[in-house]
């Protein structure tokens, strides 16, 4: 069975606390168990990472060598200036999908450019914390083909 990692960044362990008004009222909780219903769904095995610190994800990411099939990855404040989260990707060479809560493009122009998406596979911004089902369904099917 395929096992995809679900990897968040800093502040997304305040899902559902922090502004609800950009970022929503679902709690990390709550969305993790709808990954997990969906992932049974789709035939495939989840992991959940989270941290506050670049240097804890890129560890995360090197450890998934040999494990994963793929990465779901949310990077917060790190999506504009996370060059060693960014190479850890490149050089996990798994397929990958950048989810954003919020509608980077739509907010402050420094939040508009991301770092991380031209080496992963598709973006998923703006659609609340549905973006990271979306997410897992685009990465299963890309795994499945």
């Amino acid at each position: 069975m395929a096992l995809v990692a679900v990897v968040n960044g800093p502040n997304l362990n305040l899902l559902g606390e922090r502004d609800p008004r950009i970022y929503g009222t679902a709690a990390w909780e709550e969305v993790r168990e709808r990954l997990e219903r969906l992932a049974d769904e789709l035939g495939i095995e989840v992991e959940f990472f989270q941290s506050n610190h670049e240097g804890a994800l890129v560890d995360y990411l090197q450890a998934l060598r040999g494990r994963a099939s793929g990465v779901v990855i949310n990077p917060g404040a790190l999506t504009h200036y996370g060059y060693s989260l960014r190479d850890a990707l490149v050089d996990l060479g798994l397929p990958c999908v950048e989810v954003h809560v919020s509608n980077i493009f739509a907010r402050e122009e420094w939040r508009s450019r991301s770092v991380i998406s031209p080496v992963v596979r598709g973006v998923v911004s703006g659609l609340g914390a549905h973006g990271y089902e979306l997410a897992l369904r685009a990465l299963a099917g890309l795994l499945a083909t």
